[in-house]
């Protein structure tokens, strides 16, 4: 038995011996952003619009052009397949538009620069043959990507995800703890400001949202996002993620050391603390499966909703 298979057979051995604790029940509806009914976009009032340090020019309608991405910094990734950069058929949009020309992609989706191709791959085949889904069902960003992926080609699939596996993740998502945060609405399927000017109490929630709303609504993939954390989540989702803390296995274990990936198995420093919440919920509700869900299903069986918090505030504030 080599090596890495070992590390996957111990740490699913440990995390089964553990009694499953308060897992999380409540649907965590901050992490599932879902539209509010009749919200429709701004009209096109046919201006080119422009981001900072890019010769690029668009109009909205070719921003929210899904077959064709806006390609802000073209010198900042290698040339886009017809996969990534241009949808090819009707319903198969292009994979960028979503996930952004560098992979970084944006809280209702999933950043995929830097992934295993292979975990790519299998990704888009179990959206595909339906073991994994939302535990929203109304989340139109997992409804766009269960239908992408029942039409593309298996070797369509394989071209996008070693595209996507050549980019290297840089940080993206500014973690911030705080008692307060800005009051949100939901708005493009993410946490945005109310225009209230109003704040609240953070309670057990990540408030993820944009560093720069105009930018983030031209789909300008230099510009990130910020996450709003409760005060001490980090150093008990460090506590979690590194020694279990009696409830779970350590993550390194599977995940590898500073949680940037280990062969197949994905990284998690740096990524989305909203998508990574979606995602451990998701899997021990039952609604994502898969052989790698499977593993981790007794890793997260005991994982209470502040777990989740803290787990996640802790990964997002690793260095990718």
């Amino acid at each position: 038995m080599n090596k890495f298979v070992c590390v996957l057979t111990y740490a699913f051995l440990a995390a089964a011996a553990g009694v499953p604790a308060d897992a999380a029940d409540s649907l965590p509806v901050w992490a599932y952003p879902v539209n509010p009914p009749g919200l429709k976009p701004a009209p096109d009032d046919g201006s080119l619009k422009q981001v900072p340090n890019s010769a690029a020019a668009y109009t909205m309608t070719q921003i929210r052009d899904l077959f064709m991405p806006p390609d802000w910094h073209p010198d900042n990734h290698p040339p886009m397949p017809d996969v990534v950069g241009r949808g090819n058929k009707p319903g198969q949009f292009a994979c960028g538009f979503c996930h952004l020309p560098n992979g970084l992609g944006r809280p209702e989706n999933s950043s995929l620069a830097g992934l295993p191709a292979s975990y790519i791959a299998q990704q888009v085949a179990e959206f595909k043959s339906g073991v994994r889904k939302s535990s929203e069902p109304a989340s139109l960003p997992i409804n766009l990507m269960v239908a992408v992926a029942k039409l593309v080609s298996e070797e369509d699939a394989k071209i996008a995800a070693a595209y996507f596996a050549s980019l290297k993740p840089v940080p993206w998502i500014r973690v911030v703890e705080t008692d307060t945060v800005p009051k949100t609405k939901v708005g493009g399927w993410m946490l945005i400001e109310d225009g209230s000017g109003a704040t609240e109490a953070i309670g057990q929630r990540i408030i993820e949202m944009p560093e720069n709303l105009e930018r983030t609504e031209l789909r300008d993939s230099a510009s990130g996002f910020i996450a709003y954390v409760p005060p001490g989540s980090i150093r008990r989702g460090e506590a979690l993620a590194t020694e279990g803390a009696g409830k779970t296995t350590p993550c390194a274990i599977c995940h590898g050391a500073g949680l940037k990936g280990l062969g197949p198995v994905p990284a998690l420093a740096g990524r989305s603390p909203s998508y990574l919440v979606r995602q451990l919920y998701d899997i021990q509700h039952g609604t994502r499966n898969g052989p790698w869900s499977e593993l981790m299903k007794p890793v997260v069986a005991g994982l209470s909703a502040e777990d989740l918090v803290a787990i996640a505030a802790y990964t997002a504030s690793l260095a990718p």
